[in-house]
């Protein structure tokens, strides 16, 4: 890789087409593909907008989801192809594309130095010779992919269960297994055994006669354990984590998924620390595996390390990259502020750019019964207030991708759903509650909203290709870290800051990030403490000790890291024993 930062996966339509945008720099970034729909629609969209012809994969086609799917991966790879060969050709004039691609790069890269060197060359021969060389050496960033594994719903027509390798999530990795893509695969949310055990199936994720792995498995995980466990699991079929993308629990945007008190701090200390002992152990298993399949390899594919959540400075980036040794670094919320890579509609953009620290919030709103990262300002939360003011809570369900709950019916419906939450609020009003715990019960209902819709809304209000009838509210989920980004930015703009050619947030007061995070688990104790007042089980009583334990354990750690290594260890000491005096007083007994 050229540049040493990736833009992670945003939500459904922020990034879909995301590597249209920036591939053709040499930057990597992910797509979601549980969306076929959306990806249609984008299929269609950038057809248009390409003069290219578009025929449709209507849904009574067989497999109609995995053909969408390979056939837009395929689609974005011709036309970053091209983009980017028509980028090579160009002459090396100030203000180019070609420029623009050298000039976007670390300082640090050979290939930025070389570039550096080139402008001071005279014209002639010489200069052309090296001109061409740097061509040579240039690359399009990656178009990887996202799955959440554990969205795999299944399907059916008419009541029929269309069988396990049609779920939700297995056929969007058929997508991506039969499309074109040399790239990466990314599994997060956990493991999901089927639908690992279905990579077994393709052989583009095994590795060739030369050793050559055509797409790559990335484990998003949030430790060392998990990580270890469903690498182990892989290796055994014969199939090679390529990368660990460690991601803060609870620093991120999305849906978090917060350790057990285990902070990234040591988190990623681990990983320094056991990742060759780990490599060795997991090469061991997959040479094993791969001989029951006939294939020999000698030596053990590379496997990177990589890490994001909350990242916010160039001063954390390279501390992130030298001193953990980590391959490269995640940045996906701030890149919402920059139009030029995501699709964020005016209206979100405007709000996310004047937005404080409070309108930022852990929240209950997925249907996954999963944390999710939330933006208090988004116009799906207007919406969502005003259906139950109403008398009519929930979402019409129409894409129906995060059904999961059978309490009230034979197939599972979303929670989301005006269906079920009309269902679960009549069993409320029968079960004899008191008017508070009703309330309670009645917000936490009332309190899911519809992703599907709300993550794909901005996308087509911005590219002015919504449906009549269709709901134009906008849910979004950026990290609290976009606290303290307040302008609209240019991709150059956002790279430079990521690379410390200038400074987004100077005089922005800010916590480190290692800090960010540990205050946000104290804040997440608290309110599980609160949670569990009335029910406090010594199983819960013992979790919730652990937990305290494992911050305190953090706390430790980074009194010493910043006492040894930060360029402004006193202030940091000062935030940290302000974290630790907060921490101390929390109670679990």
């Amino acid at each position: 890789m050229l540049h040493t930062f990736h833009i992670p996966v945003l939500g459904l339509g922020y990034s879909i087409d995301t590597p249209l945008k920036v591939a053709r720099y040499g930057i990597s970034s992910v797509i979601s593909i549980v969306d076929d729909e959306l990806i249609e629609r984008m299929r269609a969209f950038h057809s248009e907008k390409a003069g290219l012809k578009f025929v449709s994969i209507p849904k009574s086609e067989e497999d109609y989801r995995a053909k969408r799917i390979k056939t837009y991966l395929n689609f974005l790879k011709d036309l970053i192809t091209a983009q980017f060969e028509k980028l090579k050709q160009q002459k090396f004039n100030k203000g180019s594309d070609i420029c623009r691609y050298f000039e976007l790069l670390p300082e640090s890269s050979n290939l930025k130095q070389g570039y550096d060197l080139m402008l001071d060359y005279p014209e002639g021969e010489s200069k052309n010779a090296f001109q061409n060389r740097l061509r040579e050496a240039m690359k399009p960033g990656s178009i990887d992919v996202n799955i959440m594994s554990k969205v795999d719903k299944m399907n059916y027509i008419d009541n029929e269960f269309t069988g396990e390798a049609n779920t939700d999530a297995l056929a969007a990795l058929r997508g991506f297994a039969e499309s074109e893509l040399t790239s990466s695969l990314i599994l997060s949310a956990g493991m999901n055994p089927k639908l690992y055990s279905y990579m077994e199936n393709f052989t583009d994720f095994l590795p060739d006669e030369n050793g050559f792995i055509k797409k790559k498995i990335i484990l998003k995980v949030s430790d060392f354990r998990s990580a270890l466990i469903q690498a182990k699991f892989l290796a055994k079929k014969g199939l090679w984590v390529s990368e660990f993308r460690i991601e803060s629990g609870l620093n991120c945007g999305g849906h978090a998924f917060a350790t057990e008190g285990y902070l990234l701090g040591p988190i990623l200390e681990e990983f320094k620390t056991k990742k060759a002992a780990m490599q060795a152990e997991l090469f061991e298993m997959f040479r094993a595996a791969l001989q029951q399949k006939n294939i020999s390899v000698d030596l053990a594919p590379r496997q990177r390390v990589s890490v994001q959540g909350g990242i916010g400075t160039a001063d954390e980036n390279d501390f992130l990259l030298k001193y953990y040794g980590v391959d490269a670094t995640g940045w996906g919320s701030p890149f919402l502020l920059v139009p030029e890579a995501t699709n964020v509609d005016a209206e979100t953009l405007a709000k996310l750019a004047d937005a404080q620290d409070d309108d930022f919030y852990l929240s209950a709103v997925s249907p996954l019964g999963i944390q999710f990262n939330n933006f208090r300002n988004s116009s799906i939360e207007k919406q969502r207030l005003e259906r139950i003011e109403k008398g009519r809570p929930g979402s019409p369900c129409t894409k129906k991708y995060l059904c999961n709950n059978t309490e009230f019916t034979e197939q599972a419906i979303c929670t989301a759903s005006r269906v079920y939450q009309r269902l679960k609020i009549e069993s409320l009003k029968s079960a004899g509650l008191s008017d508070e715990e009703f309330t309670a019960q009645f917000n936490s209902v009332t309190e899911k909203i519809c992703l599907c819709e709300g993550l794909c809304s901005s996308a087509y209000i911005k590219y002015n290709i919504s449906k009549p009838k269709e709901n134009k509210a906008v849910a979004i989920c950026p990290g609290p870290n976009l606290a303290y980004f307040s302008d609209v930015y240019s991709l150059d703009e956002m790279v430079g800051h990521i690379y410390g050619k200038l400074d987004l947030l100077a005089g922005v007061d800010r916590p480190h990030f290692f800090i960010k995070e540990l205050n946000l688990y104290i804040d997440y104790l608290q309110k599980e403490l609160q949670q569990h007042l009335q029910h406090f089980s010594e199983k819960k009583k013992k979790q919730l000790g652990v937990f305290k334990n494992q911050l305190s354990e953090g706390i430790g750690y980074y009194k010493n890291l910043f006492t040894d290594f930060a360029e402004q260890a006193s202030e940091q000491l000062k935030e940290l024993a302000i974290s630790k005096s907060k921490l101390d007083k929390i109670i679990v007994d």
